[in-house]
Parts: structure tokens; sequence; C-alpha cells
């Protein structure tokens, strides 16, 4: 059975839309998926990406690109009354209710489904205390400082290992970036024969031109 870590912050509507795409492209692999809450303004800063909310144009491209996926999917998708907004509430609450720095499957489709679905403000008091609720039986002891520990870790690790967005899924020390990278990860999963063919590492050995 493969062991797949997804790098995931409910800040990104393309982490929501990879959340519910993924079981269905893996579906019928034995694998055992693990989500793993990072901060995703970390990642960008360590690169020096702005991310799409940082370019007016790619700004609006995206929200029209994700709104239109969200339907396509099926899964629906509406932008919050604010984006970006901070994510760092939803972060620790999400891993408040690990021992690991991992989080269950209920967890992230509870917290993805408050940012996603309604177009309302994220980190609305009411809507948070709410969220809060529906969690409370996954809400470890003493919350507050392990969760903020984890998430540290978490994006440190991330930061270590090359992740420098989210989704990103590792399998085998290998990082499939995006919702568009899960047809790969499949093809991976699968023993597709390119990857043994020595083009994973061969295509990145170009000099740059810039």
């Amino acid at each position: 059975m493969k062991q797949i870590t997804c790098y995931v912050d409910f800040v990104s509507p393309y982490a929501w839309l990879a959340f519910d795409q993924a079981l269905r492209t893996l579906e019928g692999l034995s694998y055992q998926l693990r989500y793993k809450p990072v901060l995703l303004g970390a990642l960008l800063k360590q690169h020096t990406n702005p991310g799409p909310a940082g370019i007016v144009p790619k700004r609006a491209w995206t929200y029209r690109h994700v709104t239109w996926l969200g339907a396509a999917q099926g899964c629906g998708l509406e932008m919050p009354a604010l984006h970006p907004f901070q994510p760092l509430p939803l972060l620790r609450l999400a891993l408040a209710c690990s021992d690991d720095g991992c989080i269950n499957r209920f967890t992230a489709d509870a917290i993805f489904r408050h940012v996603w679905l309604g177009g309302a403000d994220a980190n609305d008091a009411a809507r948070l205390a709410t969220l809060r609720e529906v969690l409370k039986d996954q809400i470890r002891p003493a919350p507050d400082e392990q969760a903020k520990a984890l998430l540290r870790a978490n994006t440190d690790e991330a930061l270590a290992k090359g992740v420098f967005g989210v989704p990103t899924f590792e399998a085998d020390g290998k990082l499939f970036f995006g919702l568009d990278a899960l047809p790969m990860l499949r093809a991976y999963l699968e023993g597709d024969a390119w990857f043994a063919s020595g083009e994973w590492d061969a295509a990145i050995q170009r000099p740059s031109g810039l």
C-alpha cells in the first residue's frame, strides 16, 4: 500500500477541488492518503511568489476558473466573502484535531466546506464557533499550543522537501503539484514505465536561460 501525503491550506480553492477529486482519480488503487495542513503564505514567501491573488489579472482568472471547475466537477465552489483571507484560525483549528500533524478526512471536509460552500466570510466569529462545534469530538486536549507547533513543523517539513504550493501530493519522495497533477500521480502509482525511464530526473537537467 502506497503512502501519500497531501499538503493543504484551506485558503486555496484548488486544494478544495483536489480534495474532492482525489478519491475518484485514485479509485481502485491501494494507498493511504494523509492530509497535512501547512501555511501557504510561508511557502510563497520562501520562493518570492506573490501567488495568484498578488497578480491582478491572474486573480480574476483564477476566481473565474475555480468557480467553473467547482460546477464542472459537481462539488460546487463559491468564492468566500473575502479572499485571500487569513487562514491561521482554520489551520490551527484543524491541527487542534491532530496528534501528529495529519488530519482525518472528516476534519478536512468540514473545514473545506466551511470555506468554499456558501460564499460567506471564512473567519466570521459565529461561523467559526459553529465549525468548532462540528469538530468538537475531534479536538485533542490542550489544543492551542500543540496546534501552533504542529503547523510550524508541517510547514518547515514541506519547505525542506521542496513544496512550493498547495495542494501538493507526495509519494515515495516525489512531489505532484496541483489539481491537474492527479492523473500523473495515478500513473505513478500504477507503475507507468515513464517514471522508470529516467525522464523524471532528466526533464529538469537543463540550464536556465534567464
